[in-house]
């Protein structure tokens, strides 16, 4: 497994070393103690989510406050994903800036975002099949989200508008100037 740090301090890139042959292929998708010599952090993974998306189908931009804040280890399962993560940290200096990366089912990159960022995906292809594992317990009273098209961050989600999915309550999240202090 190799891991490169992003722009953004915490964040980092898995690329597994993949084993294939005629009956298809082997990776080993995460070892704690790999994790933590390639990045410094001890991470306990608590919780594991699956999600199934048609292509368009755009899920977040989400995160946990409080006590309930998550870091995540993304992976597409099958199909395509665009992968966004904002870093929601004020003492950062990457405060308010966002990366974002193609995850598939070829590549089987994962991404990890610790806590303190907020997370959303779009699924660029039917039948997208993606998993994350989360260090902390989702909590209803806690969580949170930023509109996916906020001009502030300005993110380029690669699909046009026409082609976006979204549920009512996505549609409904608060732009990032209006999140609390």
């Amino acid at each position: 497994m190799e891991a490169e740090e992003t722009y953004l301090k915490g964040c980092f890139i898995f690329t597994p070393k993949v084993f294939e042959d005629s009956r298809g292929y082997f990776f080993e998708s995460f070892n704690i103690a790999t994790f933590k010599s390639l990045t410094g952090v001890f991470v306990d993974f608590v919780q594991d989510n699956q999600s199934l998306s048609s292509k368009g189908v755009l899920r977040g931009l989400h995160f946990q406050t409080g006590e309930y804040k998550q870091a995540k280890l993304v992976r597409t399962i099958k199909g395509s994903v665009l992968d966004v993560c904002v870093d929601l940290r004020k003492e950062s200096k990457t405060y308010r800036q966002y990366f974002s990366i193609v995850l598939d089912d070829k590549k089987h990159q994962q991404l990890f975002i610790p806590r303190g960022f907020a997370h959303g995906f779009v699924a660029l292809e039917n039948n997208t099949i993606i998993n994350y594992m989360c260090d902390n317990y989702y909590n209803k009273s806690a969580e949170s989200g930023i509109i996916y098209n906020d001009k502030t961050l300005n993110i380029d989600w690669k699909l046009d508008n026409s082609e976006l999915i979204l549920s009512e309550k996505d549609k409904e999240l608060p732009k990032f100037k209006n999140l609390l202090p």
